[in-house]
């Protein structure tokens, strides 16, 4: 089975950060959801001070707005696929992922990621404190790294995974020490989760190939052959190129009985325009079919269409805020909604499909203004069910992508029982590209750390893995 050329060899842009320099505004006081706000916003870059905020196009003043009556929280994910259904894939290198949106004040008590550094690459500056008198402690061992995007400021982006690409990589010592974890009476799983938790995942693609050269055998057929339940499903996960994850992860959400379409709004909704590109042509050549028709099957309605909105990966990525056309945007979706007896489902769509993250968070403000009320909670009152999830998964990511992941892991693993897939998923997804402040949104968001939480919903070897990926 082919996989040409996924993702390119020169890996993923940068996610461009927001607000833009010099087009900060301030945002609602917390007390709106049920996330505290976070302290703390742009660090000056080479510097200097930013300049003043724009005009505000009429807008009045920053001001105190009715609480919503708190952010609902999801349940947990459906019809999790089940461990050993991963099919053999084939290795293509893989980039190291988009960037992170960088700090800014909380908005209306949605956390804010921690502040960045930029173009100094350096390390992340990590909140003083969390509420409740509980300080945040140092994130050991990963390492940032840039990757150039140029911004109209001509910042550099920085990202934060837990895994970076291990120095002295040598992938036939690798290959090797899985050989031997696997040869004979039993397995060294202590030995595998060594080496698959401390490479990227470009090396885990190059160890899969010298293993087939060195001893003419399958690595993940050995390794399907050698473990069992979530940690297989884990361990094939990480070795998969991460556009094929993806990739594979929407096809298995529409496979067969019933669809899983929380897993179709994580990351159709989520995903930049060149990553939502990519993962639209590998479902067509690895799968054979074409991902517009497949979801056009499995859902209908305002939600099908979102989706199909989605798939085109054409969303603005200017990141240069227009104020009058938020101020405009928001008087349209007001109108769309609670100004008028009825919802024009297609406004919303239009909007929330099209304009630029940063473009979407001022006009989340604007609304605020306009409606006097928040566009989540007007969201909460005009729609449901599954339209209902994409369009506010969209516009928490425009306000913090850290902490929309960070809610989806607490809740795959809060209750009874675990979504073990949901965990499996993100975890990998992201362990490249925002881990580390996915974490510290996480403690801030619970008041617990997500080693904590993984450590007490998990156990074995599989217990062991998801630690060594997140990282104490």
């Amino acid at each position: 089975m082919s996989y040409p050329g996924y993702p390119p060899s020169g890996g993923y842009p940068a996610f461009p950060g927001y607000p833009p320099t010099g087009q900060e505004s301030v945002y609602p006081p917390a007390g709106q959801y049920s996330y505290p706000a976070v302290p703390g916003g742009y660090p000056p870059a080479g510097g200097g001070t930013y300049p003043a905020a724009p005009p505000s196009a009429g807008y009045p003043g920053a001001a105190g707005y009715p609480a919503p009556g708190g952010y609902p929280a999801p349940g947990s994910y459906p019809g999790a696929p089940q461990a050993g259904g991963m099919p053999p894939y084939p290795g293509a290198p893989t980039g190291p992922g988009f960037g992170v949106p960088p700090a800014g004040p909380g908005f209306g008590g949605y956390p804010q990621p921690p502040a960045q550094s930029y173009a100094g690459g350096g390390p992340a500056q990590i909140p003083v404190g969390y509420p409740g008198g509980q300080a945040s402690s140092p994130m050991p061992g990963p390492l940032v790294t840039c990757d150039s995007y140029f911004q109209p400021a001509a910042m550099v982006q920085c990202t934060q995974g837990t895994i970076q690409a291990a120095p002295n990589f040598d992938a036939g010592r690798d290959a090797e020490v899985l050989r031997k974890a696997m040869k004979g009476f039993g397995t060294d799983e202590q030995a595998i989760i060594n080496v698959v938790a401390n490479r990227s995942n470009d090396q885990r693609q190059k160890i899969k190939a010298a293993f087939k050269t060195m001893y003419g055998k399958d690595l993940i057929k050995d390794l399907k052959s050698e473990l069992s339940g979530n940690v297989e499903e884990l361990i094939l996960a990480l070795f998969m190129p991460s556009t094929y994850y993806d990739a594979w992860s929407l096809r298995h959400a529409m496979k067969g009985a019933g669809t899983q379409e929380r897993v179709l709004i994580e990351i159709l909704c989520t995903r930049t325009n060149q990553e939502i590109q990519e993962i639209v042509n590998c479902y067509k050549s690895e799968f054979g079919r074409d991902i517009e028709q497949d979801i056009r099957a499995d859902t209908s309605g305002h939600f099908e269409r979102l989706l199909i909105s989605m798939c085109q990966g054409n969303r603005d990525e200017n990141q240069t805020v227009d104020y009058q056309k938020a101020q405009e945007d928001a008087q349209r979706l007001y109108q769309a909604g609670e100004g008028k007896l009825g919802t024009d489902e297609s406004c919303f769509n239009m909007v929330l499909a099209s304009r630029s993250f940063p473009q979407l968070k001022a006009t989340v403000e604007a609304y605020s203004r306009i409606a006097n009320r928040d566009l989540l909670s007007s969201i909460d009152r005009e729609f449901s069910g599954n339209v209902e999830r994409g369009l506010k998964t969209i516009l928490q990511c425009a306000l913090n992508r850290p902490a929309f992941f960070a809610e989806r892991l607490y809740y795959s693993m809060k209750g009874a029982g675990t979504d073990d897939s949901t965990l499996i998923r993100i975890i990998v997804t992201r362990s490249e590209i925002d881990l580390v402040q996915i974490k510290q949104m996480f403690t801030q968001m619970y008041q617990k750390t997500l080693a904590t939480m993984i450590a007490s919903d998990t156990s074995g070897d599989y217990r062991r893995l998801l630690l060594a990926i997140v990282g104490q």
